[in-house]
């Protein structure tokens, strides 16, 4: 089957419109779904081929939709959010890991760990340790369960630091450089997943692009991106600087991880502007010891390995 070569200005919808058949029957997890986010959008489309579950609804009142309180914060939260998913009947057939922290200044979570890098990274690896087993369980011989873990192009910069998963410092801290870390453990997660679950789980990391979403909106993260140059002083979009997409445009690389079958063989792979780009993967989150020592020091972190 041949299907369209998507680009930097391709839509969400319009990828749901040409996988719809992949799409149809099947379950999808999706973290940070607030509305004004690339989560909301990503359900949305999604939802629409059959805010809040009352905004989705309004538009598609056929939409099957399960919301779900989730801290990802908060390892005991995590963990019982998993057991309210383990305890559907529905099988779930992709997990897609969006939410992010909102910025701000050096905090500590209920567990110890830096806020950004327990949202974007601890936290994801322990709710997918815990529906691994329901991921499994929706293979079949035609069809393998997937896993997308929504990076940046932000990971770039080296380097990356292991101690800020376990022990956070912060006499170190900065806003920019917490999200660069967080997001170059995102790949690093990705790709090391790939390799233990290679058969089983085909599991992709992607940059969406520069969007101006809800978090570039809070005014907690406001001043950052300001003294970054990507938003103006007025703390709107700097559109001289950087190429911004639409909130589809943003989400449409997502749900391209998710389903785009041309993928299957290409379980690890980073995508950008819906297609496949390896090459811009930073050295350090291509190095195959640093991956290990992460994927060891967080299992550490939530008690506990994370085997096939």
């Amino acid at each position: 089957m041949s299907f369209p070569t998507f680009t930097s200005t391709t839509t969400a919808e319009e990828v749901a419109t040409t996988f719809a058949e992949q799409i149809r029957g099947k379950n999808v997890l999706v973290t940070g779904t607030s509305i004004d986010g690339l989560g909301f959008e990503v359900a949305r489309v999604l939802a629409k081929l059959k805010l809040s579950e009352e905004a989705i609804k309004k538009e598609t009142p056929g939409a099957n939709i399960r919301q779900l309180n989730l801290d990802l914060s908060s390892l005991a939260a995590v963990r019982k959010a998993a057991a309210e998913v383990n305890a559907y009947p529905e099988p779930l057939h992709v997990l897609i890991h969006n939410a992010a922290a909102g910025g701000g200044g050096f905090k500590l979570t209920v567990d110890g760990f830096e806020s950004q890098i327990a949202t974007a990274h601890i936290g994801p690896f322990l709710l997918t340790k815990l529906l691994a087993p329901k991921l499994l369980a929706a293979r079949t011989q035609s069809y393998t369960p997937r896993v997308v873990v929504v990076s940046s192009m932000a990971h770039a910069r080296p380097p990356f630091d292991l101690d800020t998963v376990a022990h956070p410092n912060p006499d170190d801290y900065t806003i920019p450089d917490a999200y660069r870390q967080a997001k170059a453990a995102n790949i690093l997660f990705a790709i090391e997943l790939s390799k233990r679950a290679i058969d089983k789980l085909n599991v992709y990391s992607l940059h969406p692009g520069v969007i101006y979403t809800n978090i570039t909106k809070k005014e907690e993260s406001k001043a950052a991106f300001i003294a970054a140059g990507i938003l103006t002083p007025e703390g709107l979009p700097n559109i001289e600087k950087l190429f911004w997409k639409t909130l589809g445009q943003g989400a449409a690389t997502t749900v391209v991880a998710a389903f785009d079958s041309r993928l299957d063989s290409k379980s690890g792979a980073f995508l950008v502007d819906c297609v496949e780009a390896n090459d811009k993967v930073a050295p350090h989150c291509l190095d195959p010891d640093t991956a290990t020592k992460l994927w060891t020091i967080t299992e550490e972190a939530v008690g506990g390995t994370f085997t096939f």
